[in-house]
């Protein structure tokens, strides 16, 4: 049936069914515009009412009609199918709407009015303002206020929404967007579960140290408190995880609520949260709504070092004759100016595995990835040093930085500065600022290191020819994960966004992908299996104009499979690279290595390849070594969203 409109002298008429579609006595909810109308037929005669109870807005379109009235389906008030009002005494009443028969259908007619702005308006407002741009997120019963008015802002250009599957993949989303960017993406959910199913997410963003807002329902106040339908304690849920929250009572203070949850996530690095309980979202916004300027609210960050602490950290280089330069995760937008101090030192580079990718492992300087999921290249050099230089590395077990060697360490972060274990020199400042602040320094001494490069460039040949080793194993039981690797390093472009999983596919990743410009995702100290597609779900929407590519095996992509048809309804050309191999394979090494029975890593899988055609996109499977270059490549080229699904050995890692 259509809803256009036809206009009257004094409201606005929506033609809402045909003549004979409503059988005697019987009600049936309609639409008129965008209002929800509950139609009646009673005694031969249609009528029309709000189809709203006003008691807990019980929808009367899907009650019934008993003794002459129309009985509401939640909690059985009562209401005249003529005049909306309810039996003597009774205090709530039903608004009635003319009604109009005409040859073409049945018409009812609502008052013209200009939307009034709501509470829900204003705190968008501000959120766009603020530079909030995209928005992950699951609408309910309970977010449905706050939903319109994102509704209304993405029509009118002032941001992007998701409508993601699961809730975790949300605030996952909303993460991997974070730390592509630097900037806060929303995760949008309703109370009770909706709030609990983002956590996992959030509290990826929490321990990565990354800005997001999350903005939750709550069930209506005046049933908040004994235990209700799906109310749960957000504030308490939600306060181990989170930097600052706020529960949203009223427009008076909402805006400067939205501003100093956007300003926490930023300066504190991290997530928070504004919690709505329902009724407050169509509250009427302030008037005038407050302005709440950016501008002369949130400071610049480029802080320097005391002069002091250079002076001891520029005796310390210049004292040592190998220092080697540690970068990771918190260095990440200093590329260059790392490389500048690398060459002027002569200093060899290496990273975490957070930072992979922060410099091109074809820099005659760099020397890859420490730790479990790193290379010889690295370790090797690293443990030759007699002075490390850290910019933004957190000290991980999993990395493995050396702490018997002396350390100057850098960070913005000042509890970061030798958290784990005491340091000759912790400089906290903002990386760049510090670096730039040793670069001008005169005493800073060049170091003549005449055979360094290549001393590096023979580390890299040994592990390469290991490499190429690896890659011609052969298996019955599935393809080796070096020969996967080093064909998406050819053909990946230069400056992709890689979204990584957890996993072996993460080790096989770190050892054997060499990286160019490449950003890389990954979560990195939650460690979260499941994280690598919905990340790159928030990568693709940041809209950079560069290729995403996720890397996950069976086991993590499994975990939020429905987000492939997220990619689907938005045409995300992301290409997944699926390393399937039946298992949870890491944990399968985990029983051995601790002399156990292997129990419970089984997998039961689909075709993941047919998966994504069935769900629009596209795919391929590869099971010989030969498939596995030309599988790349149609799917890198592909502006689908396509799955490369690989069958692998999870021995051959």
């Amino acid at each position: 049936m259509a809803n256009a409109p036809v206009i009257g002298n004094k409201v606005q008429w929506y033609r809402v069914a045909d003549l004979d579609s409503l059988p005697d006595n019987r009600v049936r909810t309609v639409a008129a515009g965008t209002h929800q109308v509950c139609l009646v037929h009673y005694q031969g005669k249609l009528s029309a009412l709000d189809n709203r109870c006003p008691h807990q807005g019980g929808p009367l379109g899907e009650g019934q009609i008993e003794d002459g009235w129309v009985i509401c389906p939640w909690h059985a008030y009562q209401y005249d199918p003529v005049t909306g009002k309810g039996p003597d005494g009774f205090e709530d009443n039903v608004a009635p709407f003319p009604l109009e028969l005409r040859e073409d259908g049945v018409y009812v007619g609502l008052e013209t009015a200009a939307h009034q702005a709501t509470l829900a308006d204003q705190v968008v407002a501000v959120m766009t303002d603020w530079g909030v741009e995209v928005v992950f997120g699951m609408v309910g019963h309970s977010n449905l206020g706050l939903a319109d008015a994102m509704r209304r802002a993405e029509i009118d250009g002032k941001l992007h929404y998701y409508g993601i599957r699961h809730e975790g993949a949300g605030a996952f989303a909303a993460s991997a967007y974070a730390k592509l960017t630097g900037k806060p993406a929303v995760c949008f959910a309703i109370a009770g579960p909706g709030a609990t199913n983002m956590i996992t997410g959030m509290w990826d963003a929490h321990v990565d140290n990354v800005p997001l807002l999350a903005l939750v329902g709550q069930v209506n106040t005046q049933i908040m408190g004994p235990g209700t339908f799906q109310e749960v304690d957000l504030q308490a849920a939600l306060n181990p995880v989170t930097r600052w929250q706020q529960v949203v009572l009223g427009s008076g203070n909402a805006s400067d609520l939205v501003a100093l949850a956007i300003k926490h996530a930023e300066v504190e690095h991290g997530p928070t949260a504004l919690i709505f309980p329902n009724e407050m979202q169509r509250l009427p916004a302030r008037d005038p709504q407050p302005a709440t300027p950016r501008v002369g609210r949130v400071a610049h960050v480029t802080i320097a070092p005391p002069k002091e602490e250079l002076e001891r950290a520029l005796d310390l280089i210049n004292a040592a004759k190998r220092p080697t330069i540690v970068c990771g995760q918190g260095a990440a937008a200093f590329r260059d100016e790392v490389l500048r101090f690398a060459e002027k030192l002569a200093a060899p580079v290496v990273t975490t595995f957070k930072a992979k990718g922060m410099v091109p492992d074809d820099h005659p300087l760099v020397c890859g990835v420490l730790g479990r999921s790193g290379i010889p290249v690295a370790s090797i050099m690293m443990g030759s040093a007699d002075l490390l230089i850290t910019f933004g590395a957190s000290f991980s077990v999993h990395t493995g930085i050396a702490e018997y060697i002396p350390t100057i360490q850098v960070d913005r972060d000042r509890m970061t500065l030798g958290k784990f274990h005491p340091v000759e020199v912790p400089l906290w400042g903002d990386i760049g600022v510090t670096i730039e602040e040793l670069l001008g320094d005169d005493r800073l001494a060049p170091k003549p290191r005449p055979k360094l490069r290549a001393e590096i460039a023979a580390r890299w040949k040994k592990w390469r020819a290991e490499k190429e080793r690896r890659r011609a194993d052969l298996s019955a039981s599935g393809l080796n994960s070096a020969s996967i690797f080093e064909a998406l390093g050819n053909l990946a472009p230069a400056d992709a966004i890689i979204a990584v999983d957890v996993g072996n596919n993460t080790y096989s990743f770190g050892r054997y992908f060499e990286c160019q410009r490449q950003t890389i995702l990954m979560s990195g100290y939650l460690g979260s299996i499941g994280f690598g597609f919905p990340a790159a779900l928030g990568a693709w929407a940041a809209r950079t104009g560069r290729k995403v590519i996720a890397i996950a095996g069976d086991g993590g992509f499994g975990q939020y499979l429905a987000e492939f048809t997220t990619a689907v309804r938005y045409n995300m050309a992301i290409t997944l690279v699926l390393l399937n191999n039946g298992q949870l394979g890491k944990i399968s090494k985990e029983f051995e290595a601790d002399d156990m029975e292997i129990w419970q890593t089984g997998l039961t899988n689909p075709d993941f390849a047919a998966y994504a055609r069935l769900c629009g996109g596209d795919g391929i499977r590869v099971t010989t070594p030969d498939g596995i270059n030309g599988a790349l490549k149609k799917a890198l080229a592909s502006e689908k969203p396509y799955i490369v699904e690989f069958l692998t050995d999870p021995l051959l890692i």
